[in-house]
């Protein structure tokens, strides 16, 4: 199944908030970018002793890229996130433990991220533990709008040809332009920021991703 993804670089829960609500008639998802400044180089809001609002059906997915993610998903879990993803380099050996602890927590999914240039072969101790794994297709992390990389497809493929059955999502310069060639190499999910954010149609925009992303697996 393909899924777009509305993205959110937080300053405020009302950020979060907005996004979800001028998304919800065509998506049942929004993904949260969490920052710390050492990390990402930005800061982002972070859920203290905010809850998300409740929408029936609908999914808050937090994509934290933390130098500390057990502690940044269990609070983002106890804010009503059901999907939490961290980073395999700031997990590192820890990565089993902390998995384990987001699913006790009650996350309906949890996963990890990886950035451009680290190998693939560090997921592949945990990768019967994760329900997804998140691929970033930008060299650079922290906002939305940088430029696309083009090893990203190939790097998709890859990851895809190793775990066959993996959930890849893919986040970064995602648009017209490149879903095809990332849905043809194995991503499902689609984390659209700044192609949605900017444009004066997102619903329009939304259906147009979706299409072009499932015609490359039809």
């Amino acid at each position: 199944m393909i899924e777009i993804i509305p993205t959110v670089v937080p300053t405020s829960l009302e950020d979060v908030e907005k996004v979800a609500k001028t998304n919800e008639h065509f998506a049942n998802v929004v993904h949260i970018d969490a920052a710390d400044g050492r990390f990402a180089p930005n800061t982002t809001w972070m859920p203290d002793s905010e809850k998300f609002a409740t929408r029936a059906g609908f999914v808050y997915e937090a994509h934290m890229m933390v130098a500390d993610p057990l502690n940044c998903g269990l609070k983002f879990i106890s804010a009503g996130a059901q999907r939490v993803l961290g980073h395999i380099e700031a997990m590192k050996e820890n990565a089993g433990d902390i998995l384990a602890a987001w699913n006790r927590a009650g996350a309906s999914e949890v996963g990890i991220g990886i950035l451009m240039d680290t190998p693939l072969e560090t997921l592949d101790p945990y990768v019967d533990q994760v329900d997804i794994v998140q691929m970033m297709t930008i060299s650079k992390i922290g906002v939305q709008g940088l430029p696309f990389d083009e090893r990203a497809p190939a790097r998709v493929a890859e990851l895809h040809a190793r775990h066959p059955k993996l959930l890849i999502a893919v986040d970064g310069g995602v648009n017209e332009k490149t879903i095809v060639s990332l849905s043809a190499a194995g991503a499902r999910r689609f984390c659209a920021g700044s192609v949605l954010s900017k444009s004066p149609d997102p619903a329009s925009t939304y259906r147009q991703l979706l299409a072009l992303a499932e015609s490359a697996v039809q």
